[in-house]
């Protein structure tokens, strides 16, 4: 009797400048068939760390996040396909969990990972910000990302279920770089805000953009969903992503002003 095939995995990350990540993303997926480093231009030692770990590096001018990741994907020639981001690991027992489902998958079926998120090095559990699933392994060919203005979306034509074990996302190790993100994402926001037509009018709609809506984010989440259970690191990241909701209906505003 013929032995049958062992399912093989491709992983596909997208990168730009990612020396400080990427060796510890590389790192925890060492056992999987095929990686695919699709890069839009580092000037860093991406290259010689995708190098380093046996990774097919390939350049490619920059497309969009849905558009970069898809592309990344449609290179991986395993059966099955899981996207990374250059900033996330997969912990030892989502790994295992990933090589036993791919084994004996059940047919046209497509998985999302629970996201461990970690802000200044201290992992966030509460607030809205764990398990933050995401769908992230697929039969190849079968999954995609769709543009959004802030973060593209995996979407998937049939069953979707959730592995045990956690993807560890080390998105903010700086107090500058969330800062940063923040500033970049406000300003994507806004402009969904402002084509949506999502700007209050007069000073009532005005102030509940940039005060009331800030304020009642930050007591839902650090409050009402325990955030404030995660310490110093919950407090800043609940505030700083309070500062971030009014800075967008801000930005909208002065887009909006600005029309007129």
């Amino acid at each position: 009797m013929e032995t049958p095939r062992r399912a093989t995995l491709s992983v596909a990350i997208i990168t730009l400048n990612e020396e400080a990540n990427l060796p510890r993303t590389l790192a925890t997926i060492a056992w999987a068939d095929e990686i695919v480093v699709v890069d839009s231009g580092s000037t860093d030692g991406t290259r010689a760390i995708t190098d380093s770990h046996g990774a097919h590096f390939v350049p490619e001018p920059w497309r969009g996040f849905a558009a970069q990741k898809n592309f990344a994907m449609s290179l991986c020639t395993s059966d099955w396909v899981l996207s990374l981001d250059a900033d996330e690991a997969v912990s030892p027992e989502l790994a295992a969990s990933i090589q036993k489902t791919i084994a004996a998958p059940p047919s046209h079926t497509a998985y999302s990972l629970r996201r461990r998120n970690f802000f200044l090095g201290c992992w966030i559990r509460h607030g809205g910000y764990y398990p933050d699933a995401k769908l992230r392994l697929f039969p190849r060919g079968q999954g995609s990302f769709q543009e959004t203005p802030v973060h593209e979306t995996a979407v998937f034509g049939g069953n979707v279920e959730t592995l045990d074990g956690d993807l560890l996302h080390d998105a903010y190790p700086t107090l500058a770089s969330y800062l940063d993100h923040m500033q970049r994402y406000s300003t994507l926001g806004a402009g969904v805000a402002f084509a949506r037509g999502r700007i209050g009018r007069g000073l009532l709609g005005f102030l509940n953009g940039v005060l009331l809506n800030p304020l009642a984010t930050f007591l839902y989440n650090y409050v009402l969903r325990g955030g404030f259970l995660d310490g110093r690191e919950g407090l800043l990241l609940h505030l700083y992503h309070s500062a971030y909701v009014s800075w967008k209906y801000a930005k909208a505003w002065e887009s909006a002003r600005s029309k007129r």
